[in-house]
């Protein structure tokens, strides 16, 4: 049986015969390997701009991602107790600065709603109201679902965040439209991300003396900074070398002396901090009576 392209008209293809000429002497990309490589070529050849180039490799390549490879993983999840204590709950929120919460009630992965954190105020207001009426339904989602599928689901429901599960119905860890967009756009600036002329490798100089060092700084550069020798060997970041030196990924307000240093936390995002704030950590005092 003849191939039905072969047998065609070429008088009823309704490209022109000059497009169809150009096709065949410069055939477009086959794969989105091959696509990638041309939209490097256009902005090499200043067709397109470096942002522009980006963005649209990351909505190529948010087409393989699910919402199980930009998850905050579970462990890492901040959340709120349904029983806590007003107090608490209002230290968390300001802890971590998030805007949305997930609430368990019983263990964590028992989640029972999301509470806006404004919404935390009326109870300030109004002690008499139940914080169970100010949650707001939870979406779950499973780790497998595609990225693409989830932004679509994000501006469809107008939710910002997802509860993301495994197989087995247990809570993965969660997912937020900041998440998804960053990996289209990179990374969201805040108001800590502000690069100043004088920031070298992540490293910038404060008013009060202090130095702001991104997490993800080399140690090599907070070693040349401080005039320490923290090894290298093992760690790349700053972050990664306080995360392992503490035991555990700090939280946003918590400082942690390391080194003769005092890191203190201004920022997390996605498990990890952004930024901290070093000083140098104040000596502790020598014990009365001990000789010099």
């Amino acid at each position: 049986m003849p191939d039905p392209a072969s047998t065609r008209d070429p008088a009823s293809d309704p490209r022109g015969l000059l497009q169809r000429f150009l096709e065949f002497l410069h055939p477009g990309p086959d794969s989105k390997t091959e696509l990638i490589e041309t939209l490097a070529d256009a902005e090499q050849r200043a067709l397109i701009e470096p942002e522009s180039r980006q963005m649209l490799e990351g909505v190529l390549r948010m087409a393989e991602l699910s919402a199980g490879d930009v998850m905050v993983a579970a462990p890492r999840m901040d959340l709120l107790d349904i029983d806590a204590p007003f107090e608490a709950q209002l230290a968390a929120i300001i802890d971590t600065g998030h805007s949305r919460f997930p609430v368990y009630e019983g263990g964590r992965d028992n989640i029972i709603g999301i509470l806006m954190a404004k919404d935390l105020l009326k109870l300030q207001r109004a002690p008499e109201l139940n914080l169970r009426t100010l949650l707001r339904p939870a979406v779950f989602v499973p780790e497998s679902k595609p990225l693409n599928a989830l932004l679509r689901d994000f501006r469809t429901n107008r939710n910002h965040l997802a509860i993301v599960i495994d197989e087995f119905g247990n809570v993965a860890g969660l997912v937020t439209i900041e998440d998804v967009l960053e990996e289209i756009v990179g990374e969201i600036e805040d108001e800590f991300d502000e690069r100043g002329s004088e920031g070298v490798g992540g490293l910038y100089t404060l008013a009060d003396g202090s130095q702001r060092v991104a997490g993800d700084a080399a140690i090599r550069d907070v070693n040349a900074a401080f005039g320490l020798a923290i090894p290298e060997a093992d760690f790349d970041t700053i972050g990664g070398w306080v995360a392992h030196e503490h035991g555990r990924v700090p939280r946003r307000g918590e400082s942690v002396e390391l080194a003769g240093l005092r890191f203190h936390v201004m920022l997390t995002r996605g498990g990890a901090v952004r930024w901290f704030k070093v000083t140098r950590a104040t000596p502790a005092p020598a014990p009365a009576g001990s000789g010099t």
